[in-house]
């Protein structure tokens, strides 16, 4: 999923902020009709224009891992150990390229006992070990697949989360977006320009908010007596919104 971006462009020496909402001032005409020829006030409007493209997506990022307690450190790091490379190697014999697969977490932490009846300072029952990798799954096909072997090779400490279905390049989805958008700002500022007995005349200033929408990801958690995983990636959309200014002539 994109985080948003922000981008100014200027024509003039005083920079103008994006609106979130659709705004139209319209100068000169109407508002100021009664103004003298010589006014400083600029003629200008300003339109928010929205494009959308979707796309299939051609990758899934999911993390699978472990959760493991044993009494001492060695036993949980080691069966933890042990575990998450058992799921490495089915979603490698699976298909899956070993550089689309990278740690993202490893940790140990102390299980405590809950104090008897009397009361007194809690003591170290055992020690938890989590292991994540993180995986790239390119042929969707056989995703459902891959996820099932990976939660049965780590046994009932198999854990699964963050799936996410994602469009692995979307640069022309993001320019067709804001070409979308930008034509739709001129068109609604043309518009104004009409209604107003205006020309439009040049752009001063384009402000744009990129942002992408994912689609419902599947059960975040899911342990080995799962006997399918369900994916459906439907599509994504990507949307810009672009602010636009321009000058009345």
């Amino acid at each position: 999923m994109r985080t948003a971006a922000h981008t100014t462009v200027t024509r003039s020496g005083v920079a103008k902020t994006g609106a979130a909402v659709l705004t139209a001032v319209v100068l000169g005409a109407g508002a100021v009709a009664c103004s003298s020829s010589d006014s400083d006030t600029p003629r200008e409007v300003t339109v928010v224009g929205n494009g959308q493209v979707q796309g299939a997506p051609d990758i899934l990022n999911a993390d699978i891992g472990v959760e493991v307690i044993a009494p001492d450190v060695s036993g949980a790091l080691s069966e933890a150990n042990e575990r998450v490379q058992a799921m490495i190697d089915a979603v490698v014999a699976d298909g899956v390229a070993r550089e689309d697969v990278r740690t993202t977490q490893v940790s140990l932490q102390p299980e405590y006992a809950s104090p008897g009846v009397g009361g007194g300072s809690r003591s170290v029952s055992g020690y938890q070990a989590t292991n994540t990798v993180r995986i790239t799954i390119r042929e969707l096909g056989k995703a459902s697949q891959i996820l099932d072997d990976a939660l049965r090779a780590g046994g009932d400490a198999a854990r699964l989360s963050n799936v996410a279905f994602a469009i692995e390049d979307d640069s022309q989805l993001l320019s067709d977006a804001r070409e979308r958008a930008f034509n739709d700002a001129k068109a609604r500022a043309q518009q104004y320009a009409d209604l107003a007995g205006e020309s439009l005349g040049d752009v001063i200033t384009i402000n744009e908010t990129a942002s992408g929408t994912q689609p419902p990801t599947p059960s975040s958690r899911l342990d080995a007596d799962a006997t399918s995983v369900p994916l459906e990636p439907g599509t994504q959309t990507v949307s810009f919104d672009v602010t636009v200014t321009w000058g009345l002539g």
